[in-house]
C-alpha cells in the first residue's frame, strides 16, 4: 500500500484495488493531479488492511483482480460500511451484474477509459454521497441548455436556472445526457439500454420506465404534463431542448 501524498482529511481518498503495478501508479498520479489522495492496493487483503472501517471516500476496484473478483471487494464494502464504489471492466464483462443492487457499485468504467470522464464521474459520485470537496467544482466550459437547466459535460451534473445541482444518479445522469445529445429525434428503449449498458431481454420495462418517471420529476415543472422528456407511443422517447 501506498499514499501518493499525506492523508490529513482536507481532499478525498481514493482507494484504488488493482493488480497491475502499472495501472495503479498512473491512477495514483491521476487522482493526485485531480485534488485527491490516493492510497494503492494490489489485492483485497491489501484493502482490508487499511482498517475497519477503512480509511477512504471511495473504492476504485478492478474487476478482474488476478486469482480473485473485485465484486467479493464491493459486495463486501456494500455490507458494512457506506463507502463509495466506482467499478473498472474490461469490454464483455457482465455489466449489468456490476451496476445491479446486489453488488452495490455506484458506477463503472469500460478500459480504456477517458482520464477526465473517470475523474468526472469520481466528483459526481462523491458529491451524491455529500463530500463538500467534490461539489466545489467550477462549471465546465461544455454545455447542453434545455429549457432553464444546463447540463454541466465536464462535472457531469445537472443545474439548475440558479445555478444551484439538481442531484441525479449515474443512471439518470447518463440516461439525461444521451437524450440531450440526441434531442428531436425519436429514441427506441433497446437504444437507451444499450446506452445505459443494461441486459434488453431482462430490463427493457422495469428499467426505462422507472428512469424515465424519475428523470421527469426532476427536469419537468409538471411531470405528468412533460415538455422536454415526452413519450412517442410503441416507438420511443423523444427529448426536446426549447421548451413548448
Amino acid at each position: 500500500m501506498q499514499a501518493t501524498r499525506p492523508i490529513d482529511g482536507s481532499e478525498p481518498v481514493i482507494a484504488i484495488v488493482d493488480d497491475d503495478p502499472q495501472v495503479r501508479e498512473t491512477l495514483s498520479a491521476l487522482m493526485h493531479d485531480s485534488g485527491f489522495a490516493a492510497v494503492s492496493c494490489a489485492d483485497i487483503d491489501a484493502f482490508h488492511a487499511l482498517g475497519d472501517p477503512p480509511p477512504v471516500d471511495l473504492a476504485l476496484i478492478d474487476l478482474r483482480l488476478r486469482g480473485e473478483s473485485g465484486l467479493t471487494l464491493a459486495i463486501h464494502l456494500r455490507e458494512r460500511h457506506e463507502i463509495p464504489i466506482v467499478m473498472l471492466t474490461g469490454v464483455g464483462d457482465e455489466i449489468d451484474k456490476i451496476i445491479g443492487l446486489e453488488t452495490g457499485a455506484d458506477d463503472y468504467l469500460i478500459k480504456p477509459f477517458n482520464p477526465r470522464e473517470l475523474v468526472a464521474r469520481i466528483r459526481a459520485v462523491l458529491r451524491r454521497y455529500g463530500h463538500a470537496s467534490a461539489r466545489a467544482v467550477a462549471p465546465g466550459k461544455r454545455k447542453i441548455v434545455f429549457g432553464e437547466k444546463r447540463i454541466d459535460l465536464d462535472a457531469r451534473r445537472l443545474l439548475d436556472g440558479t445555478g444551484e445541482e439538481v442531484p441525479l444518479t449515474n443512471a439518470e445522469y447518463r440516461l439525461l445526457e444521451f437524450l440531450a445529445r440526441n434531442p428531436e429525434r425519436v429514441v427506441p428503449r433497446e437504444e437507451l439500454l444499450e446506452a445505459l449498458g443494461a441486459d434488453t431481454q431482462r430490463y427493457v420495462d422495469r428499467t426505462v420506465d422507472v428512469l424515465i418517471l424519475r428523470l421527469r420529476r426532476k427536469i419537468e415543472r409538471v411531470p405528468a404534463k412533460p415538455v422536454h422528456l415526452q413519450t412517442r407511443r410503441a416507438r420511443g422517447y423523444v427529448f426536446h431542448l426549447a421548451a413548448g
